[in-house]
């Protein structure tokens, strides 16, 4: 469908998806087994780096790719880390409720569609970090798409 809007304009550009990661991170610094991953304070870079990830993974700007190293940059971020399951899903739960918090759209298939990824992202982020592991060392930054159920659009 080659009108359907990818899911970073369905969510209205940069500035939604920002607000939300924002939000999430505020959560994360208040959370009692995330904060510590991130020293009690998530940086500023650390922020600006994931918004533009989000952004270029859900169909926006490429610019995680053109300015951050691409894919091989962020799994070095999480190589060693060994994020647990408690981990893995809190990050993902507070991520939900930060999607509401931000008011993102609430349609079920643009928060199918972002927290199936949040699903599989985070699912690769505690297999790459553990410490036997051996991941793929270079792939592209991934282009999520809505999958089965695109937005409904009359």
């Amino acid at each position: 469908m080659a009108d359907t809007p990818t899911i970073f304009e369905w969510a209205g550009g940069r500035e939604p998806m920002v607000r939300w990661l924002e939000t999430f991170y505020d959560a994360v610094e208040r959370d009692d087994l995330l904060g510590a991953v991130f020293g009690g304070t998530v940086s500023r870079e650390h922020r600006d780096h994931v918004a533009d990830w989000w952004c270029e993974v859900m169909g926006g700007p490429a610019e995680y790719t053109a300015h951050r190293g691409g894919y091989p940059h962020m799994l070095s971020k999480h190589r060693g880390l060994a994020i647990s399951g408690a981990q893995r899903l809190r990050f993902v739960t507070l991520l939900s409720t930060a999607a509401d918090d931000a008011n993102l759209p609430a349609d079920p298939e643009f928060r199918a569609a972002v927290m199936g990824y949040a699903e599989w992202g985070t699912r690769l982020a505690v297999e790459n970090s553990a410490p036997d592991a051996t991941p793929v060392g270079q792939a592209p930054v991934p282009r999520w798409d809505w999958g089965v159920a695109p937005p409904y659009q009359p």
